[in-house]
């Protein structure tokens, strides 16, 4: 089958760009450039297809349609309208466009996008005496503008909403860790599937469903539809001959993955989003407070996500938490590795191990530290604290 290449850019979180390109040589993508944010590549439909159903550490893949410098909002509206929008869009669809700007001379992104909304909807109105309508939650075409400067890049979004919404979180605790952040960082420690992992302030499961979705070759997206199965040019076989290859693959882990909370309802959500990922048979939960367990797990791979202690009356009891994680992954943790993210720089220095990694990651608007921790045995742990 002959299919045209065209060019494609995923975004990501900052700190995955390289395992979003990693991700994407491995589904054969090809001409991987890493951008800020962002991976550009190249591929044909199938790709496209392919990149939104396993790509872990991507928001979004977007494909670009034009690109043009503008000198004011009249400018963006004349040159969105030299765009023919019916090859993309029924007169009886919907659209939705999004806007990100950064740029000296357009401020308000919201502003541009409703420009760029109306450029489009007076086109099919001159054209058809109709226009489409809008539809923010679920359209049937989501359309980016992305302003640099003067520089404004028009690009289809292929996913729809965003990738980190797989699809099986229908209930949350909490402050929850987003999808692509777990598995952006399962894919950083390098886990190779087999050791025992260990989630043990699960809060809604995410580090563990991603682990298992990991380990047993489900794809990120396999539980959810995509913007480009509304466009009027998909390719309803194409898309069931890839998930089919993609049902085909799943396979049960080597490894055990262990995932406690002390909060009863967090396990019972977590439980619950394992089971819509069909996914709650590779993954053992537990209510256990990890502090006070005496629960030997050696030879594992510990994540952690504890609380950062954002409210004022947390400050005074967050660093003895922190010396009591440390404590707990030192006595009960032997020949382990661990990992723990945390937006408190100054808490995560009373862990009392010395981190062999620190990486700099955002949770959501929050910077933050991730940090490796390598638990060693008695006297061989001491040698490596020098």
């Amino acid at each position: 089958m002959n299919m045209e290449h065209y060019e494609m850019v995923a975004t990501t979180l900052f700190g995955f760009e390289e395992t979003l390109a990693d991700e994407l040589k491995v589904i054969g993508a090809q001409k991987i450039e890493i951008l800020n944010r962002a991976v550009r590549f190249e591929g044909d439909k199938k790709m496209m297809y392919k990149s939104n159903l396993y790509l872990r550490t991507a928001l979004r893949v977007l494909m670009p349609i034009s690109q043009f410098m503008i000198r004011d909002e009249r400018d963006l509206y004349k040159k969105i309208q030299r765009i023919e929008w019916d090859k993309y869009l029924s007169v009886d669809g919907t659209l939705a466009i999004e806007a990100t700007v950064k740029s000296d001379y357009f401020t308000h992104s919201k502003f541009m996008a409703l420009k760029a909304k109306d450029a489009v909807v007076d086109q099919f109105r001159d054209k058809y005496s109709r226009r489409p309508s809008i539809d923010v939650d679920t359209p049937d075409l989501r359309i980016n503008l992305h302003i640099n400067d003067r520089n404004c890049a028009v690009s289809l979004d292929s996913s729809g909403y965003t990738l980190g919404k797989r699809g099986y979180r229908t209930a949350q605790s909490e402050a929850p860790m987003s999808e692509v952040l777990a598995a952006g960082i399962i894919a950083l420690s390098q886990w190779d599937k087999k050791r025992n992992l260990v989630d043990p302030m699960c809060g809604s499961g995410t580090f563990s469903i991603e682990a298992a979705m990991i380990a047993s070759n489900t794809p990120a997206g396999f539980f959810r539809n995509f913007g480009f199965e509304m466009w009027p040019d998909f390719d309803k076989t194409l898309w069931k001959q890839i998930k089919t290859e993609a049902r085909e693959q799943i396979k049960k882990p080597e490894g055990k993955i262990f995932a406690s909370d002390i909060d009863e309802r967090s396990v019972t959500i977590a439980e619950q989003n394992a089971i819509n990922a069909n996914l709650a048979q590779f993954i053992s939960f537990k209510k256990l407070d990890f502090l006070n367990s005496e629960t030997k797990q050696n030879n594992c791979i510990v994540f952690l996500n504890p609380p950062y202690g954002e409210r004022l009356k947390d400050e005074e009891e967050i660093i003895p938490f922190y010396k009591e994680i440390g404590t707990q992954l030192k006595h009960f943790y032997e020949e382990s590795e661990a990992w723990i993210i945390s937006a408190n720089i100054n808490a995560l220095k009373f862990i009392g191990l010395r981190p062999s990694r620190k990486i700099k990651l955002f949770n959501g608007p929050l910077e933050c530290k991730l940090q490796k921790y390598e638990l060693f045995k008695g006297k061989k742990r001491e040698q490596h604290q020098d």
